[in-house]
């Protein structure tokens, strides 16, 4: 009898990161689309903000633990409706994308909310205007047999999430230069 393999259950950042990136292509989603989000967020209300600080803050966010099992979840979820694998009335509520359905909403400020308070404000914004690719996945999800219900929202979270991360080095920066340090790891944050 064969021996059987033991199932790999625990991922580094390094896989993770992969896999998130791995899956968010597979559904249509560049880290350079989040990043650019996070950038439009950011660039608002800070100068000089570098839209390589935005994606090196996705990709940081893209190796969390938290971050990896919510993005494998709602790709996972999503395309189970696609297939039509639900039963019952929560097949079409998620297909529909049912506006008074706001699981996919708890899921993404739960991302948010690793940043904090203004994680979830920055994911609200993000929810409510559909900045870029938050915009096509959700447009795309009215589409038959396409279903972004899940995804448009982690993707917005992740990008609100980038965004205050962006807003947090670039304060920490700030506040070095005041005590007279002019450098620390901004993998730190």
């Amino acid at each position: 009898m064969a021996e059987k393999k033991a199932k790999k259950l625990l991922f580094t950042r390094q896989e993770m990161f992969e896999l998130n990136k791995k899956v968010l292509l597979k559904r249509g989603v560049s880290i350079e689309a989040i990043a650019e989000i996070s950038f439009q967020q950011q660039s608002k209300y800070t100068d000089n903000i570098t839209r390589e600080l935005c994606q090196e803050s996705v990709e940081k966010i893209l190796s969390l633990r938290d971050v990896f099992h919510h993005v494998q979840l709602a790709a996972e979820i999503d395309r189970l409706a696609e297939q039509r694998m639900f039963q019952g009335p929560i097949q079409d509520i998620i297909l529909e994308d049912l506006g008074l359905f706001g699981i996919d909403e708890t899921m993404g400020l739960d991302v948010a909310g690793l940043y904090g308070t203004i994680g979830q404000t920055n994911f609200g914004d993000i929810d409510v205007n559909k900045h870029g690719i938050v915009k096509r996945l959700n447009d795309a999800g009215k589409e038959d047999d396409i279903c972004h219900t899940f995804l448009d929202d982690i993707v917005g979270a992740i990008a609100a999430a980038a965004s205050t991360r962006v807003a947090q080095v670039t304060n920490e920066e700030i506040a070095h230069e005041d005590v007279g340090v002019k450098r620390f790891s901004i993998f730190d944050l």
